[in-house]
């Protein structure tokens, strides 16, 4: 072995490394990486140990004596490997020559002092030294070992084909491609963690860190998290190597290697960043579109389950048990009275033994109170933030313009609401201001259709001695629907009684107002006197002329007492159904003759049939919606109701018609779809 003045060229399938490492401990760490890359795509793997050993003592020596930066070159081919390390410090190269010369040929009988240029003196091929203006340097060559010295031929081809070495000190492509072949497990339930480690650890072998670091901070209020680990925790005071992570909001995070910064180290912690921060701006994208699924999915069941409901208590107890605990601690419903004061409506909270406190928080008044902050909201039409001890903010219910009242929602404890969570309760707020303004429409509505049925109902039945009127009245399943069915119980002129049962075609108000005229102009037609025949014809030119297209069936029974015990009535059908004949020794008939509906034509035809009730007879009067009442594709019918009535002769005539009302009702449970009415007049003669 000999010391020279320069390297020799290795020649065919010469690659080249020149990188600049600073003064640092970690550096012959970053050195020997460098090294084993360079070994590893030159195939020279038996090289690696004795050219780790000299690369290791060359830089220490370097950098313990020198104290500057230096310049490693690392030169490969097929023969060997040619290692080049330069420092910048001033004075001859004897100041890095210690000791004597090694004349043995056992390393262990090298002195301590002096040690790093005997082992490259005893290990080497041939080493030498360089003079340069800027510094001096030291560099030993390893050939490949083989007869002669020479080398072998290589077992196959390069990895990364690679026509010339890089010779600015930047990672080679094969050093790159090591990095690019790392690819997360696609069959792992949570393959990022393990491909980050697998990562991590490959370019901190490649660059020679002692330890790294992936922290990552997904904007779910858990904070920065590990989450790669490599090596050893850094030590206090090492300047380390940090590159971040390019990710979108809401994440965010670095990558750190315990490495001395190089031109060498630098890139390849880049492009470990880089691969990692498109996998896991995939998975944010990933997320995020589950996150979005599951967002649609909830707006979707809680406007399915907020529409189904149109009382209005119901509905903002509901909003509440929504929110809570999926998008809030805490939830409370305010609504706006006639005055603009907010009243609490509804509340909920996460543990249920805080909800006396929350109640407390929510009535204190005060500049900086919660309540404040919530006519703020309801005032401005604005989401307002609330500060502690329940820590939130409120967004205002608004529907059709008007300003209903406020939903306030407190965040979790660990857990700060992020946009997206925003964003779904603004918009579960618009669905729970619509929901309630909805069913305020429907209540009044409701409020509205059942003060207009009553008033074509009588408030009660007249008192008669002898007779006795019964009548049970049951409204469409819609209740903000006004019913076309009606009856009515008056005196006539002549002391007779009359008895009115009819019905008009359709519903809704239009429908309200035809029955009004019928009964109006009944009352007036027999207060004046006219008989029924003359009355039925009136009421037929008159919704002719103002009936809008509608039609009306009616039964007319004038009662009066007849020969001892008995009661004569006179029917008139108009297009109505027969009423049924109980007779109070058992059994039940149809009577009556069916006329011509009123409202259809300009003539009418309305046969008139006298009965006479003994005493315990009934006569029972209905309408459509008894004989129509539907159970699937089967109808109560006619028959049936006659069958239902047998059995009660001998009742009262309230009886029957409750027996009757809960027989119908009985039959189907589907809520009636028409109206029904039944009415019973009966001979009470004891």
């Amino acid at each position: 072995m000999s010391a020279e003045a320069g390297p020799a060229s290795g020649g065919a399938d010469e690659r080249v490394r020149r990188v600049r490492l600073p003064a640092d401990r970690r550096t012959p760490a970053a050195a020997r990486a460098l090294v084993r890359t360079m070994l590893l795509e030159a195939r020279l793997p038996e090289l690696l140990n004795e050219a780790l050993l000299l690369t290791t003592e060359l830089t220490t020596n370097a950098v313990e004596h020198a104290r500057t930066e230096l310049d490693i070159e690392v030169d490969t081919d097929r023969n060997g490997l040619t290692v080049t390390v330069t420092d910048f410090a001033s004075g001859p190269v004897d100041e890095l020559i210690v000791g004597v010369r090694n004349t043995t040929s056992d390393i262990t009988e090298v002195a301590a002092r002096g040690r790093g240029l005997l082992l490259v003196d005893h290990f080497s091929s041939r080493w030498g030294t360089t003079y340069l203006p800027t510094g001096k340097g030291v560099w030993f060559r390893l050939d490949r070992p083989g007869p002669g010295g020479s080398a072998r031929p290589s077992a196959g081809p390069l990895r990364v084909a690679e026509p010339e070495g890089n010779g600015d000190g930047t990672p080679s492509a094969a050093a790159m491609s090591e990095l690019m072949q790392l690819t997360p497990d696609a069959y792992a339930d949570e393959p990022l963690p393990e491909f980050a480690t697998g990562l991590l650890t490959r370019v901190a072998e490649m660059v020679g860190a002692a330890g790294g670091t992936v922290r990552l901070d997904r904007g779910d209020g858990l904070g920065t998290q590990v989450f790669a680990r490599y090596g050893r925790p850094a030590r206090e005071g090492n300047e380390l190597l940090r590159v971040p992570l390019a990710v979108h909001r809401p994440y965010s995070g670095e990558l750190e290697l315990d490495a001395a910064p190089s031109a060498y180290a630098r890139p390849l912690a880049v492009l470990a960043a880089e691969r990692l921060s498109l996998h896991l701006e995939n998975d944010r994208l990933r997320r995020a579109d589950v996150r979005r699924s599951t967002w649609l999915t909830f707006l979707a069941e809680a406007s399915e389950l907020l529409a189904q409901s149109l009382d209005v208590e119901l509905t903002m107890a509901l909003i509440p048990q929504l929110v809570v605990p999926r998008l809030g601690q805490w939830c409370a419903v305010h609504t706006t009275d006639e005055w603009g004061r907010l009243q609490l409506a509804a509340s909920s909270h996460a543990d249920e033994a805080m909800l006396p406190q929350l109640h407390r928080i929510l009535q204190e008044t005060g500049q900086d109170s919660i309540q404040s902050r919530l006519r703020e909201a309801s005032r401005n039409a604005a989401q307002v933030p609330l500060g502690g001890p329940m820590e939130g903010f409120a967004v205002p219910l608004i529907a059709r313009g008007q300003r209903l009242g406020t939903l306030a929602v407190g965040r979790h404890q660990r857990h700060r609401h992020d946009p997206d969570e925003v964003s779904v309760l603004e918009d579960v707020a618009r669905r729970a201001a619509l929901a309630i303004e909805n069913a305020r429409i429907h209540a009044e509505r409701r409020r509205v259709a059942q003060t207009l049925q009553q008033s074509l109902l009588p408030p009660v039945l007249p008192v008669v001695e002898g007779i006795g009127f019964a009548a049970e009245y049951v409204p469409t399943g819609d209740d903000a629907e006004v019913g076309g069915d009606f009856y009515d119980v008056l005196p006539l002129p002549d002391g007779r009684w009359l008895v009115v049962v009819g019905d008009v075609s359709g519903k809704g108000v239009q429908a309200a107002a035809v029955t009004g005229l019928v009964r109006d102009v009944i009352r007036v037609l027999v207060g004046d006197g006219k008989p029924l025949p003359e009355v039925l014809g009136r009421l037929n030119e008159t919704l002719v002329e103002r009936g809008g297209g509608r039609y009306c069936t009616l039964a007319l029974a004038a009662v009066a007492p007849g020969d001892g015990d008995q009661l004569d009535v006179s029917l008139h059908l108009a297009g109505h159904d027969r009423p049924v004949l109980l007779h109070g020794g058992g059994g039940a008939t149809f009577v009556g003759a069916g006329g011509t509906a009123l409202g259809l034509l300009d003539t009418i035809t309305t046969p008139t049939a006298e009965l006479t009730l003994k005493p315990g007879d009934a006569l029972i009067f209905y309408t459509d919606g008894v004989t129509e009442r539907r159970r699937g594709r089967e109808l109560f019918g006619t028959d049936r109701l006659r069958e239902s009535a047998a059995p009660l002769a001998g009742y009262s005539a309230d009886v029957v018609a409750a027996r009757l009302r809960a027989a119908t009702i009985a039959f189907s449970v589907e809520p009636p779809r028409d109206d029904i009415a039944i009415l019973v007049l009966r001979n009470d003669t004891p």
